[in-house]
């Protein structure tokens, strides 16, 4: 009885690597994901450096008390970063699904939000 217990805590002990391990690579994956979107998508305007609209508006309007720059931040929230890319906001546009799908919305959404799970 207990070589049985042995046998079945060591394959419960596989398998729970095993899960792990596979929900570490959709997680990278996804992340891969959300990061192509947001070259594709936002980067023209929230790239680092010069010369990009949005992260230059936004350090101006925070003044240093938040990132200009959307990867660097924090405090967004994904009910945040729908609304601005659906809606617009200042000089930023608003994109339709058409333009910026649900998923693609989904992918960037959760690229944002690795800072701030990985900073609490």
């Amino acid at each position: 009885m207990k070589s049985l217990l042995g046998i079945a805590g060591v394959a419960m002990t596989a398998f729970a690597l095993g899960a792990s391990t596979v929900l570490a690579q959709r997680a990278d994956s996804d992340l891969k994901k959300g990061n192509e979107a947001y070259q594709y998508w936002c980067a023209t305007c929230h790239g680092a450096g010069p010369g990009h609209p949005g992260t230059t508006a936004l350090a101006a309007k925070y003044k240093g008390a938040l990132p200009g720059l959307l990867e660097e931040r924090i405090d967004l929230t994904p009910t945040a970063v729908r609304f601005a890319v659906r809606r617009g906001t200042s000089i930023m546009p608003f994109f339709r699904k058409t333009e910026v799908s649900d998923a693609d919305l989904d992918a960037i959404t959760q690229y944002l939000m690795r800072q701030r799970n990985t900073n609490r």
